[in-house]
């Protein structure tokens, strides 16, 4: 049987550093000192330093508009249709600034497959299209989009990816993962909302997928879906953009399903055989949960930590910026495991091993 291959993997953000002047404006939206006081202990913990968004931060964020484009102005905040306008401006020059750093040169009309995942943002004719245009990519190309799966899709995409190989071994397949998670911001007073906006930035990875036996070989999946924790994550279309709820709940839960389905995700093999994690980095108590789950010293987590730190959670995307750094520094021969986490409430894992 066929074996497929992460090829190599790139990585783009927006250009605009966000979190400091989110953190002053979610500061200002709390009058009593209490949620102010708990807000600003949380987002010191959250071990998060920069976030990137398309749009521009204010100079003065706790004071009439967040950003400089004003965009969010206090008492009239954008609703879903202007929001996915501005998406539909913003992200197809992300997905396009992350594939070309593939580096596809000669490699362009080779490509064979196109697969894309969002879940913050629609539009027909849509992203896909707009990816063939400006990447100049073949017209014949095969397009399926992977639509509002949430932080998981990526490893769906992946999955997705090796049948497409395994059933084609000449197919070359383009893995595009866009999100601009800030087009969703809401003013409001919710506590737990409020932290859960602190978490997300804007972000894209790309990656090549085929079967030359460079990079990363994708040797197995596994999804883990945990009962009765439908309302633990969500991710709603509402008036005003895309509602999210995102429970205090989820770390634990999570700890408890990987524990359990150890045996099932790492293949009977023990916690201490897999070499580089690729966690997901949906916050940081979600990488303390797994930690604690399969007994991982810290070091483990390291790239997962690092991209948290670096770019906070861009839904999709986040799970390749770990594998991309994974890649650069990992040498061949090396035995590793990809989770994701999302709405379900599921964790999508992958084993893979490093070539040369």
């Amino acid at each position: 049987m066929t074996t497929a291959y992460i090829n190599r993997v790139a990585t783009a953000v927006p250009p605009y550093d966000i979190h400091d002047a989110f953190r002053r404006f979610a500061q200002s939206l709390f009058k009593d000192r209490r949620n102010a006081v708990l807000f600003r202990r949380m987002a010191d913990r959250a071990d998060i330093e920069h976030r990137y968004s398309s749009l521009s931060p204010s100079n003065r964020p706790e004071g009439e508009a967040v950003d400089a484009q004003r965009f969010y102005v206090r008492g009239d905040f954008p609703d879903t249709a202007t929001r996915m306008r501005r998406f539909e401006q913003d992200a197809p020059a992300l997905a396009h600034s992350a594939v070309e750093r593939l580096r596809l040169d000669g490699e362009r009309d080779r490509i064979t497959h196109l697969l894309m995942t969002c879940c913050t943002g629609f539009s027909a004719p849509g992203l896909d299209l707009e990816v063939i245009e400006r990447c100049r990519l073949p017209s014949a190309v095969e397009r399926t989009m992977i639509g509002f799966m949430g932080c998981y899709a990526a490893i769906n995409a992946l999955k997705l990816a090796r049948h497409i190989v395994r059933s084609e071994p000449s197919a070359r397949v383009l893995i595009v993962n866009v999100e601009l998670c800030t087009l969703h911001l809401k003013e409001t007073t919710d506590i737990e909302q409020v932290l859960s906006f602190l978490l997300f930035g804007d972000g894209c990875a790309a990656c090549l997928v085929s079967a030359d036996s460079i990079g990363t070989a994708l040797d197995s999946f596994r999804a883990v879906l945990v009962p009765d924790t439908r309302e633990l994550i969500t991710w709603n279309i509402r008036d005003y953009g895309f509602d999210m709820v995102l429970s205090g709940q989820v770390p634990a839960t999570i700890q408890a399903a990987l524990h359990n389905h150890m045996g099932e995700i790492l293949d009977g093999a023990p916690a201490g055989a897999i070499d580089l994690w690729a966690v997901h980095p949906g916050g940081r108590t979600v990488l303390d949960a797994v930690e604690q789950a399969f007994g991982l010293a810290p070091p483990a987590l390291m790239a997962s930590r690092e991209v948290l730190r670096r770019y906070g959670n861009m839904s999709s995307a986040t799970v390749m910026f770990v594998i991309e750094k994974l890649m650069r520094s990992g040498a061949p021969g090396r035995r590793g495991c990809a989770m994701s986490f999302g709405p379900g409430l599921i964790a999508e894992t992958m084993l893979f091993h490093t070539v040369a």
